[in-house]
This record gives C-alpha cells, sequence and structure tokens, in this order.
C-alpha cells in the first residue's frame, strides 16, 4: 500500500536501531555465521496487517522473506504467515521487531473487521472509523491496519480534515466557526462535534457538512436525527457517532441515518494478536 500509509525506509530501519543501538549481543557472542529459515506463524485467527512493513525490515538486513497471505486476509490459528531464510544473527535481530509491527497491526485489523462486520449486518454502508487517539510514531500503521481491516482511516492528521470540537468552541461561538471555517476553503468539508440535538440543529443550519454526535446515547442519537430531519433543511448533514462505542454494545448504534462510527479503542488500545516466528532447527547450516 503506497501514499500516506507507507512508512519510509529510514523509519523502518529506526525501530531496529531502537531495539538494537549498538547491535545483538546476545546473537553476537553466541552465533558465528548459522544460517536458518523459519515460519511466521499466527497463533490465533485474525485480519493480517504489516506484512509488507515486516517483510521490508528482514529485506533490508538481507534475509528472504516468502509471504505466504497478504495483508487484509483473515485467517485462522496456526497459519503459516511467512518464510523467512538467512543469516540466524539477521533473522533474530530483526524477529521481535517485526512481530512487534504485525501484532499490533492485525490486532488492530481484526478488532476492525469485527466491528465492521456487525454494521455490515445490521446497518449496511456505514463505516467503522479510527481516531486521532494513535500510538505516537505509529499512527501510519495504525491507519493503515484499520484500512485493512475494512475501516475508515479518518482524519490521517489536523492538516487533513475540518473538525470543530469541545475546546474550540469554548473558545468561539459555534455559528462563527463554522462560518470562518466554510469561508477557509470551499473544497474542505466541516464536520462539528456536538452534544445534544439543538446544538446539532443550530450546527447544519449554520452549514456544517458532517456532525459529530459524541458521548450520545442510542435514544439520543435517534432523537437528534428526528429533529435534524423534521427542521426540513435543505440538505442534512451527514452522521458520525463517537464516543463510548464498543464491540459490545455497537450494534445499539447501528440506527438507520448513522454514516460512521468512530471508536478510538480500535488505536488507543488493541489488543495485540499473538503471533511467533518458529525456526526450523533440522535446517540450521554455517555459511561457507
Amino acid at each position: 500500500m503506497t501514499g500516506p500509509f507507507h512508512l519510509p525506509r529510514d523509519r523502518l530501519l529506526s525501530f531496529l536501531a531502537e531495539d538494537a543501538p549498538f547491535g545483538d549481543i546476545t546473537s553476537g557472542s553466541v552465533l558465528s555465521g548459522e544460517r536458518c529459515r523459519g515460519r511466521i506463524v499466527a497463533r490465533e485467527g485474525g485480519v493480517i496487517a504489516g506484512l509488507e512493513e515486516a517483510g521490508e525490515l528482514f529485506s533490508l538486513c538481507d534475509v528472504t522473506f516468502r509471504p505466504l497471505v497478504r495483508d487484509g486476509d483473515r485467517v485462522g490459528p496456526e497459519c503459516v504467515l511467512a518464510e523467512v531464510e538467512g543469516l540466524a544473527g539477521a533473522v533474530l535481530l530483526v524477529e521481535r521487531t517485526a512481530l512487534n509491527i504485525l501484532g499490533r497491526m492485525s490486532g488492530i485489523a481484526t478488532m476492525t473487521r469485527s466491528l465492521q462486520d456487525v454494521l455490515d449486518e445490521k446497518l449496511p454502508g456505514a463505516r467503522i472509523a479510527s481516531t486521532r487517539k494513535t500510538c505516537p510514531g505509529l499512527r501510519v500503521l495504525d491507519k493503515k491496519a484499520v484500512v485493512l481491516g475494512g475501516g475508515d482511516p479518518h482524519r490521517l492528521t489536523l492538516s487533513d480534515g475540518i473538525l470543530i470540537k469541545d475546546n474550540h468552541l469554548a473558545l468561539v461561538h459555534l455559528e462563527t466557526a463554522i462560518e470562518r471555517a466554510r469561508a477557509h476553503s470551499c473544497y474542505r468539508k466541516v464536520e462539528v462535534e456536538v452534544e445534544s440535538p439543538e446544538m446539532a440543529l443550530r450546527a447544519a443550519r449554520a452549514g456544517a457538512d458532517i456532525l459529530l454526535l459524541d458521548n450520545m446515547d442510542p435514544p439520543e442519537v435517534r432523537e437528534t436525527l428526528r429533529v435534524l430531519k423534521n427542521a426540513h433543511l435543505p440538505r442534512l448533514p451527514l452522521i458520525e457517532v463517537s464516543g463510548r462505542i464498543n464491540a459490545d454494545n455497537i450494534a445499539e448504534y447501528a440506527i438507520r441515518g448513522v454514516s460512521a462510527i468512530s471508536i478510538g479503542a480500535l488505536t488507543h488500545s488493541p489488543r495485540s494478536l499473538d503471533i511467533g516466528l518458529d525456526l526450523d532447527v533440522t535446517t540450521a547450516f554455517p555459511t561457507r
């Protein structure tokens, strides 16, 4: 995947430098040129993400990497994701960094896919979206994992879209903020975070393109949609809901009229998928 979700090589290499700033002293003291083969295995089922980055890391260290599945694939337990072959010291140098990336990204992709599956069943056409609650330094990979899981990345950075939030509105009047935002660019949609049906109607009348219904429970979401529909606006804004939504209650928010559900937990507290590297000791052989 290219574009905004591609991590430059120097960033990937910096991950290795973080883990081994002066080399791997264990492998350096124990190994003496052995070569090996190994398999990267998913210990549990899920949606795989991060193979591209893991493969590039291994390749940068002259380790052959053969993927057997693709990023975005759903796999079962004990599925072999890829094979590696090369100098054992290089394989072990990259191992933990590559597995950390694979585990975190696959965990995010798996959670995204499971939540999107609920929406596909309950509210076809609606999207699961992420937020900017990502791990600093890993946002590109976190957001890429959401996309591979079938979700919407939402804003990648503050430069990508206009989203007027509560702290903006603590400083500037709602209608004034929307007017200024719309005057800033005719090419950018203006999204506004709202906390009540009345505030949603004010924002819609002022020209907001998207309303983010923040921390509303399902009855409040329904009431907001009813108020907006009965106002006979020239056009209805797109509706996003967010706040306190998880796997246990997402079905309650699959309400007709909602276009997106954004969930911070996708990236601020993902559970990594259990992925490991198994070396085939019978194929270890010295260099010549």
